[in-house]
């Protein structure tokens, strides 16, 4: 039995064993004909392991890159591409980790962000207004990751910390009802509001067939009379 660790390190291992032992019979095939016509062969069977690779912009020159890079760029065919070598290629841009400090995590940067945009706001009215929906947006924040319900004077609290008291509302002030619903884990907004418009639709509806029932109950009378 031969193990993977005991044999030759794979070039492409996304491709498996199978497809770099084709790619090596390649070079032993020595009609030059023939192995051009294996490595068309053997570049299909890459497209169709990856079918999302159509999808790329010119996806076949870069199978056929593979398939030389496969064999060591030691394959003598007629590319219908210019191959290139990853030597050539130039290295990747490297991504910079976000070395933001969040003060309170459930919160989430975007929040503190808003803080900072309410604090440059000089017309009071709409300062006072962008600071509520600030703290109704903190309240949803806090019961969906906390997955418990919160009390206002908690959230004014914290909006008063992270605005480094800059942003304060009174303490009376009512935020929006929010609540967790265990059923689907999602904060549930204003569930007493809601109820009421529903509670007036049954209302309507039982107002509706008890009207068509005293019409045709009016309409047999009249036949009956007649």
């Amino acid at each position: 039995m031969q193990y993977n660790t005991t044999q030759k390190k794979l070039i492409l291992p996304e491709y498996g064993r199978n497809v770099q032992m084709m790619a090596e019979h390649l070079l032993s095939i020595e009609d030059r004909e023939h192995r051009t016509a294996a490595a068309y062969e053997l570049v299909g069977i890459l497209i169709n392991m990856n079918p999302s690779v159509r999808e790329t912009k010119d996806y076949k020159q870069k199978i056929w890159d593979f398939v030389a890079e496969l064999c060591e760029y030691k394959l003598d065919v007629d590319f219908p591409y210019p191959i290139t070598k990853t030597s050539e290629l130039p290295p990747p841009e490297t991504i910079p980790y976000n070395t933001y400090t969040i003060k309170m995590r459930h919160y989430g940067v975007l929040t503190e962000r808003m803080i900072e945009s309410a604090c440059t706001i000089e017309d009071e009215q709409e300062r006072n207004a962008y600071i509520k929906a600030i703290a109704n947006h903190m309240k949803k924040v806090y019961v969906a990751w906390n997955q418990k319900s919160v009390t206002d004077a908690i959230i004014i609290a914290d909006l008063e910390k992270l605005s480094n008291g800059k942003l304060r509302l009174n303490e009376d002030t009512k935020l929006m009802y929010v609540s967790f619903s265990s059923k689907n884990n999602q904060p549930a907004q204003n569930s007493a509001l809601n109820a009421a418009p529903q509670k007036n639709k049954n209302k309507n509806k039982n107002k509706n067939k008890n009207k068509k029932h005293n019409n045709n109950n009016n309409k047999k009378k009249a036949v009956h009379k007649g």
